[in-house]
């Protein structure tokens, strides 16, 4: 049940009880239904993915021709995982102030012009500062997205009496996202064949299509958005940083999920960078078409572990057994991936880590969501990913040296074997024996997420 405003937040902007029931009677009968919700979601996700894959499989590729070295590339990159981190917090402020659908919205036009931003500079050899300034839009577009879908998601089920376990939806969300860029990659990689700005420019155009969709399908149920004024913008910053501590850092579970986040984050944003030029080396040959396929065959391995995840997730198991056991399969996986350099061995290695992967996400998720408050849902997601993008930060710019300076597959080595990390992570998480460990057949209530004095 949402709760009835305090009189501060009214100061700044809150609407009354009255103007959220009048928002709930405004949609129809359809509108709130759980699956037209979840159908909704599903589209979006899809067509977010496939915009944003059209460059997954070449972008590597793309900077190292627009002139940058190794390490440069590894840089630009960093700079767009930093701009993640600086901007989570006061694009958290819009989610949980102006709305979910507004956040949403945002992000598809600020992806659309730091996207054809890329495209210019690499048009005028504008070398490494400018694509670090193009990189930093597209990291603003993200923060934008990341958290404010789910959480309008977890809230409108909520609001619409949805009463199964989420990590289904969450894995059929990563099953449709996983199809999409199955066409995304092999889509781009066809293209950059031809050339390598096409997927760029293909991408602009299938982030504006995904904004009138969301425009269109989304509503903010189960949420009432609030103005802000510019005076009490830092107030909300500071509220939602306080959240974020006293919700996230202090809460034990939460607290482990988060630093696991960073250490995945450090390593898996410059895998899988790394692996483009790595693998066409192994290959022997100039095929720009083969890092899409590769894409593609990564996002196949993704579905298969999504689809694992019911089968896993039974009632009266525990998540933790089943991100244990994902954890150390991904770990092995990306130190063989370094140390055997064969390419008909090396890349279904690499494959196999992905349908660990694709276990583990989503169980994850749900471990996350179920461990925190709703009212405060889509800044928790935002804290987790803004700690995920200091790792990546951290991963891309320390593994990008040591590819530079030693090998690719050196890296895979060394990051595969920080990643084992994990393991006792979860492990303190298993002994916590949290509500939101044990599968059930009912869903935890969310509200009831408390902090340890």
């Amino acid at each position: 049940m949402l709760r009835r405003p305090d009189r501060s937040r009214q100061q700044i902007g809150h609407p009354s009880k009255g103007a959220y029931h009048r928002t709930i009677a405004a949609l129809s009968e359809d509108e709130m239904d759980p699956k037209r919700v979840i159908r909704s979601y599903l589209v979006i996700s899809g067509l977010f993915t496939l915009s944003a894959s059209l460059i997954w499989g070449i972008n590597t590729l793309f900077l190292l021709d627009a002139g940058l070295s190794i390490f440069e590339v590894f840089v630009a990159n960093a700079a767009f995982t930093l701009a993640m981190a600086l901007f989570e917090i006061p694009t958290g402020v819009v989610a949980d102030t102006r709305g979910r659908r507004a956040s949403f919205l945002l992000s598809e036009a600020t992806l659309a012009v730091g996207t054809l931003a890329y495209v210019g500079v690499a048009a005028i050899h504008g070398g490494l500062l400018l694509f670090c300034l193009a990189g930093a839009i597209l990291g603003l577009g993200y923060t934008f997205y990341s958290g404010a879908v789910e959480a309008w998601l977890v809230d409108a089920l909520k609001a619409t009496g949805f009463q199964n376990e989420l990590d289904g939806v969450f894995a059929r969300a990563s099953m449709v996202s996983s199809i999409a860029m199955i066409v995304g990659t092999v889509g781009g990689g066809l293209l950059g064949q031809l050339d390598l700005s096409l997927p760029y420019l293909a991408r602009a155009a299938l982030v504006l299509m995904a904004f009138a969709v969301g425009y269109r399908t989304m509503h903010d149920i189960g949420f009432t958005p609030r103005t802000v004024r510019m005076r009490g913008i830092a107030g909300e910053m500071r509220k939602v940083a306080r959240a974020g501590i006293t919700y996230g850092w202090r809460s034990p579970a939460v607290r482990l999920l988060v630093i696991d986040s960073f250490l995945s984050f450090g390593f898996f944003s410059w895998a899988w960078y790394a692996w483009q030029p790595y693998f066409l080396d192994l290959y022997g040959q100039d095929a720009v078409w083969l890092s899409g396929l590769i894409a593609a065959l990564f996002a196949l391995a993704g579905i298969a572990g999504n689809a694992l995840v019911g089968r896993l997730a039974r009632p009266g198991r525990r998540r933790t057994t089943i991100l244990l056991g994902a954890a150390a399969a991904t770990s092995a996986t990306m130190v063989a991936t370094g140390a055997i350099r064969m390419f008909w061995i090396t890349v279904p290695l690499f494959l196999l880590g992905a349908v660990a992967g694709g276990i583990m996400q989503p169980v994850r998720q749900t471990y996350l969501h179920y461990s925190i408050p709703s009212s405060e849902r889509a800044t928790l997601v935002s804290f987790d990913s803004l700690v995920g993008s200091l790792g990546s930060v951290g991963g891309q710019t320390g593994l990008g040296y040591l590819s530079q300076e030693r090998s690719i597959p050196a890296g895979f080595v060394v990051g595969g074997l920080a990643t084992l990390l994990a393991l006792p992570i979860f492990a303190r998480l298993r002994s916590l024996n949290e509500p939101a460990d044990r599968i059930t057949a009912d869903a935890p209530e969310q509200e009831s997420a408390t902090v340890p004095p």
